[in-house]
């Protein structure tokens, strides 16, 4: 069986502050979590906050399709690898919905993070009316082979995170047996592109983890972590998340 090391993100989206970044890096400080790696996805303008931490390893929540050039407000891949990240974030549902980002363009973004030496977190996953209507593995298979299919290198060079956004700031966590169910799908279509790297890539879970249902979703066989949405702003809380995918 693959050992794949466990992954626990925390995506703080449009909130924090330079007192909540000590506080969490104190926390992580604290405690022995040599055998996770702790990711932090804090806004752009906290980035500097966790650059030079030993406690956890740096992620931007975003990154342009563009290497450079006149697109004022947009970050590039080598913008955000010098100020630190190391790890990014592509397709998070909230981009997909609220930003209109297409396949296309979220592909342009996995090859420019990949270029630059980030690792892409790929989000993938259902909204309620696709899972309602039974379409939960089309809807997964699309997205992955959006960007897999003709570059099944990047696999091999990628985290996943599986995101049903029925579940997302809801407070409604799938149940760790759907959750395993999907992951399961995610590698038995990713072992379409690159069977080595399907076997070894990182899927993590995310949608309302918390304090509470984490050690019941990391547990199961496919949950390699989770991407941690409003938990991850709490640094207690947090830290118990950690500690769970730990185990």
């Amino acid at each position: 069986m693959t050992m794949r090391k466990p992954m626990v993100a925390a995506n703080w989206k449009m909130n924090g502050s330079d007192a909540l970044a000590k506080e969490m890096l104190s926390a992580l400080a604290s405690t022995n979590l040599n055998e996770l790696d702790v990711l932090i996805c804090p806004p752009a303008t906290l980035l500097h906050a966790f650059a030079n931490s030993a406690s956890c390893v740096l992620g931007a929540q975003n990154l342009s399709e563009h290497t450079a050039g006149a697109y004022t407000g947009e970050l590039s891949a080598a913008l955000l690898a010098a100020a630190g990240a190391r790890f990014v974030l592509v397709g998070h549902s909230e981009r997909r919905t609220l930003f209109a980002e297409s396949d296309q363009a979220l592909a342009g973004k996995m090859q420019q993070a990949i270029e630059h030496g980030l690792t892409p977190v790929y989000c993938i996953g259902e909204n309620l009316q696709q899972r309602q209507q039974e379409k939960t593995g089309q809807v997964l298979a699309k997205q992955l082979a959006a960007v897999y299919a003709s570059h099944p290198e990047f696999l091999a060079k990628s985290v996943i995170a599986y995101e049903p956004v029925w579940a997302i700031g809801t407070g409604e966590a799938a149940t760790p047996e759907q959750a395993q169910q999907a992951h399961a799908a995610i590698r038995q279509q990713l072992a379409q592109y690159d069977s080595k790297a399907a076997a070894e890539v990182r899927v993590l879970y995310g949608g309302s983890v918390n304090s509470k249902n984490a050690a019941e979703l990391l547990s199961q066989p496919d949950i390699d972590g989770g991407l941690v949405g409003g938990a991850s702003l709490n640094a207690e809380e947090f830290l118990h998340i950690c500690l769970s995918a730990k185990g």
